[in-house]
């Protein structure tokens, strides 16, 4: 008969159970619940790394589609009330079918905005939006249909390919808060105005003070530190708006198809497709990053679910008036530098959003943030974007020649938009939809010279593990 195994003795190196008031149970970090006194602060980190990005797609797309306050604060509201469904089905989840069960955040792209502006751009008022939202639902359909299937695409987008994709977000974006900086309105007489540009200094200003004398959660908060100081500082220059925090209703939930029924414009869902897939490259990098980080690894089976939930939320967004929806880094460094692994203080940071996304009004506070300001912070956060795209670069091997020509052709063919707009003029509106978005275009560029280099009739010299599909 089996003796029972005797006690592990002190010092002997063996985990000791962790002791909950109920019984000895080992509990791993993912899993813990903490108590509301680690837990709370820990969410509002979260929530102060993400609300600024979870913003801004909605603003910036609002603008662009020329909507008023009051719609723009409809936009921000459903952008919040997706975010948060999203991350609380990532975080809890149904075991076996969706969500990774990890503290991972899931919120609208930055990365979406600049082919969804080109999709505005090659449109008329009233068909915006809903050009937009049908190729957004598609987008969805073509995650959740390629997802289980991922892990074996993704040799073809090595840092190589997602480097150039992520710069190219940072750098086509950056015409969009310079615009901010000047006021905003292209056709106001007063645009370009001194003092809007002084607003935008003066905001860039007190978020570098904050970056570089700021310590722990305060640096964390600079840009909403910078947002909160400049917008405060406009109020008595009487360069805020007031007029939508007045008529938006306290508690309301987005109605379903609020800016018109969805339009299915073949140009527009293959923009936003090419779009998913570098979305979907992103979550699964951030899923694997932050399995090493939690010390519980992201498998093939995850890192599906984990798309599974960016699939659904991207689809189901639309309807409420949300944008594609992918990983959120800034969090998964988050968890990284506070160490804090648990995946309930996200969930309740998700529940948080949830909130917000329910009380209209707390999103009109968003709109009370003037144009400049809004320009100061956002050279910061755009210009990070293209950082992060930079970082991925100095990962990709640009010792060899063949990835310095790949890596300066897709610069060049996304930088072409940018530097000059009417390139594409002569070219079939299909044409000028996705190659327009300078994301696209230096993506398609990008995976199309990477099989050429790396995978026709040769091993790639810089090959990238594939998951096994579940």
């Amino acid at each position: 008969m089996a003796q029972p195994a005797a006690e592990p003795a002190k010092g002997s190196g063996s985990t000791p159970p962790v002791h909950t008031e109920d019984a000895v149970t080992s509990v791993h970090p993912v899993d813990e619940k903490l108590h509301p006194s680690r837990l709370v602060p820990a969410a509002l980190q979260h929530i102060a790394a993400m609300y600024a990005g979870v913003v801004t797609p909605p603003l910036i797309i609002g603008q662009a589609c020329g909507l008023d306050l009051a719609a723009r604060t409809r936009l921000i509201a459903a952008s919040l009330l997706i975010a948060g469904v999203a991350t609380l089905l990532q975080t809890i989840g149904v075991k076996g079918f969706v969500g990774n069960r990890l503290p991972f955040v899931n919120a609208a792209s930055s990365a979406g905005i600049a082919p969804i502006l080109a999709i505005a751009e090659t449109n008329d008022p009233g068909h915006q939006l809903p050009a937009i939202y049908g190729a957004v639902m598609v987008a969805g359909v073509f995650c959740l249909a390629v997802g289980p299937f991922f892990g074996r695409l993704l040799r073809f987008f090595p840092p190589l390919v997602t480097g150039v994709v992520i710069t190219l977000i940072g750098v086509t974006l950056m015409p969009v808060p310079v615009g901010w900086a000047q006021g905003g309105d292209k056709t106001a007489a007063d645009f370009g105005a001194m003092k809007y540009l002084a607003l935008a200094g003066f905001t860039l200003a007190v978020i570098l003070l904050v970056q570089r004398f700021g310590r722990g959660f305060v640096k964390q908060v600079a840009l909403l530190f910078g947002l909160l100081v400049g917008t405060l500082v406009a109020i008595p220059f009487g360069m805020a708006d007031f007029s939508a925090l007045k008529s938006a209703p306290v508690a309301a939930l987005p109605a379903p198809f609020a800016f018109g029924a969805p339009e299915f414009q073949p140009a527009a869902i293959l923009s936003l497709c090419i779009v998913m897939l570098v979305l979907m490259t992103e979550s699964s990098a951030g899923m694997l990053a932050l399995g090493e980080i939690c010390d519980r690894r992201a498998d093939a089976r995850t890192i599906t679910r984990g798309l599974r939930t960016d699939g659904i939320a991207t689809l189901v967004g639309p309807v409420f008036g949300g944008f594609p929806t992918s990983a959120f880094a800034q969090n998964v460094g988050v968890v990284s530098l506070t160490r804090v692994r648990s995946r309930y203080v996200v969930a309740v940071a998700g529940a948080t959003l949830l909130v917000l996304g329910a009380f209209p009004v707390l999103g009109a506070v968003v709109s009370l943030v003037p144009m400049p300001v809004l320009g100061g912070a956002g050279i910061v956060l755009f210009g990070s974007i293209a950082v992060s795209g930079i970082r991925t670069l100095s990962e990709a091997g640009l010792d060899d020649s063949s990835n310095i020509i790949l890596v300066a052709v897709a610069l060049g063919a996304g930088i072409i938009p940018l530097a000059a707009p009417t390139f594409y003029a002569g070219f079939p509106a299909w044409a000028q939809t996705v190659l327009g978005s300078g994301i696209s275009a230096g993506a398609l560029v990008a995976v199309t010279l990477n099989l050429f280099f790396h995978h026709l009739g040769t091993r790639s010299r810089h090959p990238v593990p594939a998951l096994k599909s579940s």
